[in-house]
């Protein structure tokens, strides 16, 4: 009866269209002042302690990053180094904006950044190019949805924060997975591209290859230098993205010039809206958490799963299930922090792997970004493209298939996942 309260609340408060982060609040402060004796003083407690943590501090940083180099004209060095290794296959720009958007998240960790970087230079160059429009669409809208899961992964570390799993193991674990459903997504652009006879791009020669490669070095350093940073022990996930911000604000303004320091503030006031705008939907999540927690209803459910003889498999099967739903009212940050603590416990008591499931989870909100009604990804693209939300979504049906395919790998082999950081002795056997 609790849970049924207050999941009633909370989604009656969002189908009035109030904000996901107040219709948390409210939900948990209605409940906890008329149906429970929860001192109030807890409440302030517990949002000062659920936000008292080191790994949270990588947040704000990996966005200032992110800025800076959407700003800064690393993307589109980014484009034409990849353009030049695969231009004259088949879809060329098309399989060129797959690798750039997989390079790009993994130095921005959003998949917004990564969609409105890359496809404002790639959907126009697609379309100069005789592409249809549609086809730019549905390959950037898709392989933008790579900057949550290719580490470093914004999204990966609330997961982190929200589930007590090391962020290092996380990240680690979504390398594999990132390149796989890159390659996913290179093999319907490819397929779709030689079908239909889309035009390729001159083969580049090894002196434009090597040009585009020292143009774009730079950028590409600082996959090096986060991951490098982390796995060799140097620094800390929440360092390192103190690290990547200092590095994008440097090669942005010194290097390639294409930021002017008088511009710095607005980037500064920019991310430090995005973070507030995050951190507000953390700190109610925690309130949440709480409630779920003192009401015992994770325990409950993990029970009454356990007395039904729930195998691993159906339990997989009813998590995919559920957060596909959710994927069709919320963003990825708030299924995170609202399904994550109750899933959680479930999992553990199954045997399932945190690092596991949490890929398992950033995977299924990958899902959410390119499909209506919330699909965020489609809507950056469609202010990009000039289209309508419904062109676009039959657009990207092709490689939303390869996606939910990719789903059911990720699921079903869990090795995918957690071959590497079992390899770097980052998780146990």
């Amino acid at each position: 009866m609790s849970a049924a309260l207050i999941f009633g609340l909370l989604f009656a408060l969002m189908l009035t269209g109030m904000p996901i982060s107040i219709s948390l609040g409210l939900t948990v402060l209605t409940f906890l002042f008329t149906m429970t004796e929860v001192p109030i003083e807890s409440v302030g407690l517990k949002l000062f302690s659920g936000l008292d943590n080191f790994g949270i501090m990588a947040i704000p940083f990996f966005i200032l990053a992110g800025t800076f180099l959407t700003r800064g004209g690393v993307a589109r060095r980014m484009i034409a180094f990849t353009t030049s290794l695969v231009g004259h296959l088949p879809g060329g720009l098309g399989l060129a904006g797959v690798a750039a958007c997989a390079m790009f998240a993994a130095i921005s960790g959003s998949s917004v950044a990564t969609v409105v970087a890359i496809g404002s230079i790639m959907m126009p160059a697609m379309v100069d190019h005789g592409y249809p429009r549609r086809f730019g669409v549905g390959v950037i809208s898709t392989s933008g949805a790579l900057g949550i899961l290719v580490p470093p992964s914004i999204i990966l570390v609330l997961y982190g924060v929200s589930t007590n799993t090391s962020i290092g193991a996380l990240f680690m674990a979504g390398i594999v997975p990132g390149i796989l459903l890159a390659l996913m997504l290179a093999g319907v652009t490819f397929f779709v591209a030689q079908r239909n006879g889309y035009p390729k791009m001159p083969r580049a020669t090894f002196a434009q290859q090597f040009k585009a490669f020292r143009e774009s070095i730079w950028g590409l350093l600082l996959i090096v230098i986060v991951l490098g940073g982390i796995y060799g022990g140097i620094f800390t996930p929440t360092e390192a993205a103190a690290v990547a911000a200092t590095y994008a604000f440097f090669i942005t303004v010194f290097v390639y010039k294409e930021l002017k320091l008088s511009e710095v503030p607005k980037v500064l006031l920019q991310s430090a809206s995005m973070s507030s705008m995050l951190l507000y939907i953390i700190t109610n999540a925690v309130l949440f958490s709480f409630l779920m927690t003192h009401e015992q209803i994770p325990q409950e459910m993990a029970a009454w799963i356990i007395d039904k003889n729930f195998s691993v498999w159906m339990f997989l099967l009813v998590v995919n299930v559920i957060l596909l739903l959710a994927g069709n009212v919320m963003d990825p940050s708030s299924i995170l922090l609202i399904m994550a603590p109750i899933l959680y416990p479930l999992a553990t008591k199954l045997g399932v792997n945190p690092v596991h499931l949490g890929i398992l989870m950033i995977v299924n909100t990958e899902v959410g970004l390119c499909h209506p009604p919330v699909g965020l990804n489609l809507y950056i693209a469609s202010s990009i493209a000039k289209m309508g939300i419904s062109e676009i979504t039959v657009s990207v049906l092709p490689w939303l298939c390869a996606m939910l395919v990719f789903l059911g790998l990720i699921t079903y082999v869990p090795e995918i996942s957690l071959w590497l950081p079992r390899l770097l002795g980052m998780i146990g056997p």
